[in-house]
């Protein structure tokens, strides 16, 4: 049985005068601890299909399950990061960091201890008593994404979480994102427009077209890709290969839509 398992996910929009179909007739399964990445037009659906994964949205048609349970509710094994960090500006880094163990009642030394150490192992000890606005802002999506895992979540969902960052402190971040889920074992699902990100860092890249939101192509990333850290990844030749014939595919798509 798989992991994650969206079955037949189709959602619409409504508004007084308007429908507006996002997603089509979406199915598809990850496996536990791989990593995926979404990518395809712009208004194909990628963030609203994790809006749904995350159970902040209802589908319209459809069941989304995680080990078997159907998703109705917002669910503590899965983690959401974003494009902004998000951190409260009037807290410590370390309040940041302990706020989703207090919400999810898990508020214990042990819990604590874990996500401090999680905090050094983001290279940002010495950190916990500085606020956000002490912090450059690859540094704040490196607390972002320790107060994510801090929880120990079955399966993280990232939306574009580098996009903002310049690109030297977004290929750090891309390997640290990488080394950090495969140590500790954790599913994935990227939404990006970049190419290049979703081949260094996944396993499989589902490809969406638009209007309406439906998955077109999967592709899975060769395994000497797969094995390689994301910069390491972005050297080997087969990189070049895979990126010229998927961007020609998400070309041919933003022409047609």
């Amino acid at each position: 049985m798989s992991f994650l398992v969206v079955h037949d996910i189709s959602h619409t929009y409504f508004t007084e005068k308007t429908a507006t179909t996002a997603l089509e007739h979406i199915s598809l399964s990850i496996d536990q601890g791989e990593f995926v990445s979404f990518i395809g037009p712009s208004g194909c659906g990628k963030t609203t299909l994790l809006s749904i994964i995350a159970s902040l949205i209802q589908p319209t048609e459809g069941t989304v399950t995680l080990e078997g349970k159907k998703m109705q509710a917002i669910h503590p094994a899965v983690g959401y990061m974003l494009q902004q960090d998000y951190l409260f500006p009037w807290k410590t880094i370390e309040e940041n960091l302990f706020l989703g163990l207090k919400i999810m009642e898990i508020d214990t030394p042990e819990m604590r201890a874990s996500a401090l150490s999680l905090l050094e192992r983001m290279d940002l000890k010495g950190t916990e008593k500085h606020y956000p606005n002490q912090l450059s802002g690859g540094m704040r999506q490196r607390a972002a994404l320790a107060r994510t895992l801090a929880t120990d979540p079955k399966i993280l969902l990232l939306d574009e979480p580098f996009s903002a960052l310049d690109y030297q402190t977004k290929l750090r971040l891309e390997e640290l994102v990488w080394q950090t889920l495969k140590e500790y074992s954790k599913t994935a699902l990227l939404v990006t427009h970049d190419i290049g990100e979703a081949i260094a860092m996944s396993d499989r890249i589902f490809l969406f077209a638009a209007k309406p939101g439906r998955l077109v192509r999967t592709f899975l990333v060769p395994s000497e890709l797969r094995q390689l850290p994301p910069f390491a990844a972005r050297q080997h030749p087969s990189f070049s290969e895979l990126f010229q014939f998927l961007w020609k595919e998400l070309d041919s798509l933003e022409t047609t839509y």
